[in-house]
């Protein structure tokens, strides 16, 4: 069996009665983010092509000031390396529509940081896909079937992904390793179309880490696409 039809089959076993609320974290790493350890999978199990880290993050209104470092706001879920491992923690989960507002669910391959200065995003960017109130949930749990399935077919180019719950809005992005590979950029941007069912002429922005970096935002100044 693929790794995809597995999450697939899982999916729909699962059936689409989310479990009842519960609190989104089990531990808070405060910043120490270079040692997690994740076991090896089991005969049974159905391995993933890559290993990854679910977080959580959350920010009071306003800008980060210097007591208050991003990266000590990032709270570790668990990580996982096999289809079975991830329906153990999704299932533990709040759903995105049930966060508070400034609430973020990181999706990172093991060694990548969710942060704009990690190395392995320094030269990249991310697709943006801004959603109506309510759509939240059931997008990201599609676009982390395609992530872990591997439906964007771009090797290791994708590095993450993240829900971001605001007051009029949420958003979904997915973060990719080299900004200017526009081949790889769009084969993304249309997948995730594609994922997402997005109706056409759908706006997706994308923005650049290093735009990201001097303007201290991760969703304003964006470069707006409509296909």
């Amino acid at each position: 069996m693929s790794n995809n039809s597995a999450l697939n089959n899982a999916f729909s076993a699962s059936g689409n009665n989310s479990p009842p609320p519960s609190p989104p974290v089990n531990g808070n790493i405060n910043g120490q983010l270079d040692y997690i350890d994740i076991s090896d999978p089991e005969e049974d199990e159905h391995q993933l092509q890559f290993t990854y880290v679910l977080w959580f993050s959350q920010r009071q209104s306003g800008k980060q000031t210097p007591a208050q470092p991003y990266d000590q706001n990032l709270k570790y879920i668990g990580g996982f390396n096999t289809v079975e491992k991830f329906w153990e923690i999704y299932g533990h989960l709040i759903r995105p529509s049930e966060m508070s507002i400034h609430s973020d669910f990181h999706l990172f391959k093991l060694g990548i940081k969710p942060m704009w200065e990690d190395e392995a995003n320094k030269d990249g960017g991310k697709w943006i896909v801004r959603l109506k109130k309510g759509l939240a949930s059931r997008c990201w749990e599609d676009l982390l079937l395609a992530i872990l399935g591997e439906q964007f077919m771009v090797g290791d180019e994708i590095c993450g992904a993240v829900v971001s719950i605001r007051f009029q809005e949420d958003i979904i992005s997915v973060w990719n390793k080299t900004a200017n590979d526009q081949n790889t950029t769009i084969r993304i941007r249309d997948t995730l179309k594609r994922v997402l069912n997005l109706p056409p002429n759908t706006a997706l922005e994308y923005k650049t880490h290093n735009d990201s970096l001097r303007d201290k935002s991760s969703f304003r100044n964006t470069d707006v696409f409509l296909h």
